[in-house]
């Protein structure tokens, strides 16, 4: 690794050790509040650090908002939260344009107010309740890091990192996700009720006087050293091959395709699909401490990338296959 970053270790070993370090004390820092989902976290953090974006999906009371707004006091980064609503306007999170007496000349101008876009961490909170043009307000920003409003483009303040969350329950009044959109959030996960020990001590703690302490454990220059390292992890060419190939395997009427994908799926995952694995996989490597992706990376993390990216068909929904089900069975092919 050729390491030229401000906060971290020049020496690589050093670099891998600081990495994992600082993973380990955000989640502590968020376990404070947040009791359990562990592997929710764990996955929050590699795509925060992969530079990716998440769909969180659990039905309510399960401390989505809590966790996220815990993640960003411990990392020093601003937080939003846009509530999306069917009324909600593209403007109403990129910002408007409204005009604006100047003093000094008398004259009316535009002034651009920024939405609530404009932070580090981002809750689209119920993303599906608002139509498909107030959704893709979100899409510029996820993917180019700017906003473009008046035919004026603003950049957004790194690290940017979106959040959706959706209900399973309540479709009545929801807009589907758009494939393009999906496509852009690098994980898809769903967060599981509680264990009985865990909901004990969810109620005791939330049902009594305590005020943990939320203290930052990395500013947003040392977020984005650790973001650039992860770039520099190494990946054997076994491990590369492995992540394409498992994403070749998704695509139906292919040469890679067997008889359980051309008879349960629709639609495979795109080259995107690859590189989240890879990237996740170099995070999830420096978050256990080793300086090289293994084929444990690419296989712990295929359901959350794969999940929202292969559609099944109606002899998937007639058999009760799901594409969780159909991912395992494509991870056990490798």
């Amino acid at each position: 690794m050729n390491l030229k970053l401000k906060s971290v270790p020049n020496n690589p070993e050093e670099a891998v050790n600081y990495f994992e370090e600082s993973f380990n004390r955000i989640k502590d820092e968020v376990s404070k509040t947040v009791v359990g989902q562990k592997e929710i976290v764990d996955q929050l953090l590699i795509s925060l650090f992969s530079r990716g974006h998440c769909v969180l999906v659990g039905v309510p009371g399960l401390a989505k908002t809590l966790l996220i707004r815990t993640l960003s006091q411990s990392l020093n980064l601003s937080f939003n939260r846009i509530q999306f609503t069917p009324d909600l306007m593209p403007g109403d999170i990129t910002g408007t344009e409204i005009i604006e007496d100047d003093r000094q000349t008398g004259r009316k101008e535009f002034k651009f107010i920024k939405g609530p876009i404009f932070a580090n961490i981002i809750l689209a909170d119920e993303i599906n309740r608002t139509p498909p043009k107030t959704q893709a307000a979100l899409l510029e920003g996820m993917q180019e890091y700017n906003i473009t409003a008046g035919g004026t483009t603003y950049t957004l303040e790194q690290p940017f990192f979106v959040l959706a969350t959706q209900n399973p329950i309540e479709q009545e009044g929801t807009y589907p996700l758009p494939e393009a959109q999906l496509d852009r959030f690098m994980f898809n996960l769903w967060l599981d009720y509680p264990s009985f020990e865990e909901e004990k001590s969810i109620v005791s703690q939330t049902t009594s006087i305590q005020d943990e302490e939320i203290r930052p454990v990395l500013n947003k220059e040392e977020i984005m050293d650790l973001q650039r390292l992860v770039r520099e992890v190494p990946v054997p060419d076994n491990v590369l091959d492995a992540a394409v190939r498992l994403v070749n395997f998704t695509r139906p009427k292919t040469a890679m395709a067997d008889d359980l994908v051309n008879r349960y799926l629709s639609w495979g995952a795109g080259p995107r699909a690859s590189q989240y694995l890879i990237l996740g996989g170099k995070a999830r490597a420096l978050s256990r401490g080793r300086a090289n992706v293994s084929l444990e990376d690419i296989h712990e993390l295929a359901v959350p990338v794969l999940r929202h990216r292969i559609v099944t068909n109606y002899a998937a929904e007639a058999e009760e296959l799901s594409t969780v089900d159909i991912i395992h069975k494509l991870v056990d092919k490798l």
